[in-house]
């Protein structure tokens, strides 16, 4: 049993580095353009990860809303039983465009920020939120697609 799973893993990982080089493309020579690579990475910055998990006597949630009509996203604190531990709220908005915003959200509860993200209704933007704590901790509390509200 142990020399199939071997031989497997073996197999697996010879598959992955000979698929590996055939990924190299060779219709359109390099120019130099920046253009590829911001796409390239706008799409890789518009994948989500898991939260942390935060104890519960620390715990507070922001919650980031579905883009409206003109582009905008809503982000609200919604305070928690840590809410006078927090320090501060950083949040992260990557546009579905390329481009990457940073911006404070207050620390009371109800604050409200409301980021300016792309207008096209067919590509959600990202939003992560990082909320720090005065013991030095650091949380990711929400990171979510916002897409065009649909009603």
């Amino acid at each position: 049993m142990q020399r199939i799973l071997s031989v497997l893993v073996i197999f697996l990982l010879s598959a992955t580095v000979v698929l590996a080089g055939c990924s190299s493309s060779t219709g359109t020579p390099a120019t130099g353009s920046a253009q590829g690579t911001a796409s390239a990475s706008a799409a890789s910055n518009l994948v989500t990860s898991p939260t942390d998990v935060i104890p519960d006597n620390n715990a507070v949630t922001v919650t980031v809303q579905e883009k409206v009509y003109d582009g905008k996203i809503p982000v609200v604190f919604n305070g928690g039983r840590g809410q006078n531990l927090v320090k501060s709220i950083e949040v992260t908005l990557y546009t579905s465009d390329g481009q990457v915003r940073k911006t404070n959200l207050g620390i009371n509860k109800d604050d409200t920020i409301s980021l300016q993200g792309s207008k096209d209704p067919n590509n959600p933007d990202r939003v992560v939120v990082y909320v720090s704590e005065m013991n030095g901790e650091t949380y990711k509390v929400a990171d979510v697609l916002s897409t065009y509200r649909q009603h």
